[in-house]
């Protein structure tokens, strides 16, 4: 029936639970640009942390950071700029740990990056039930505050003031629940980006470290040879 549809509702309804209505309607709004945001940049991270780590399983006897995509090429150049500065007497491990922490400082700085506005998931998700809640009790309250006042109890004086607030707390529950699942998505992929990209900082790191010492020993051979 038309007195019952979403915007009679609306516009019938208290001045307060209009704002909260409002309120939520934007709420959720700003949670669906967020969720296509990090959609879309997740999407393009998780696919150049698979070909970083592709790459980093094939390094034979050099490291070209023009080879790796995005973020990546900046984390591979931290770590070749890195292994570059030798230090004296360091034992393999100690060379490695130290290039592999130089790239796993890049790579922090740029997963910190992903965590952006993901805030806003998670307050829209946690306060829009009890925001909608509030609009809920403050509108059955007028209307019990109008049925007093008309003395009438039938199911239509009741059924459209009862109607307008339970309307907020299904609104409350339409923003809050993407927001939830979004929140809690973005999260495991974010993990899983990490968990990856630290992997693929271990190879490569691995393989510096190789390298280096391989030539190092290369060295030594031809000095005994000449010797």
């Amino acid at each position: 029936m038309e007195q019952f549809s979403v915007i009679n509702m609306f516009l019938g309804a208290d001045n307060v639970v209009k704002g909260v209505m409002l309120l939520l309607v934007l709420a959720s709004l700003a949670s669906w640009v967020v969720i296509l945001e990090k959609a879309i940049i997740l999407n393009r991270i998780s696919r150049g942390v698979w070909k970083f780590k592709k790459l980093a399983q094939k390094i034979v006897d050099d490291v070209d950071p023009e080879q790796y995509p995005g973020f990546a090429s900046l984390i591979v150049r931290a770590g070749v700029a890195e292994s570059s500065d030798h230090a004296g007497g360091e034992t393999r491990a100690d060379y490695r740990e130290r290039v592999e922490r130089s790239m796993r400082v890049i790579l922090s700085g740029s997963l910190d990056r992903l965590d952006n506005r993901v805030t806003v998931l998670a307050t829209v998700g946690s306060t829009s039930p009890f925001v909608g809640l509030f609009g809920t009790v403050w509108g059955i309250m007028n209307s019990f505050i109008g049925i007093a006042a008309s003395g009438e109890t039938t199911l239509s004086v009741v059924a459209p003031g009862i109607a307008e607030a339970l309307a907020a707390t299904a609104m409350g529950l339409v923003a809050a629940i993407p927001a939830v699942v979004a929140f809690n998505k973005i999260n495991s992929t974010v993990r899983k980006i990490t968990k990856e990209s630290l992997a693929a900082v271990g190879l490569v790191g691995n393989s510096l470290a190789r390298i280096h010492f391989e030539f190092l020993e290369g060295g030594r051979d031809s000095d005994k040879n000449q010797g």
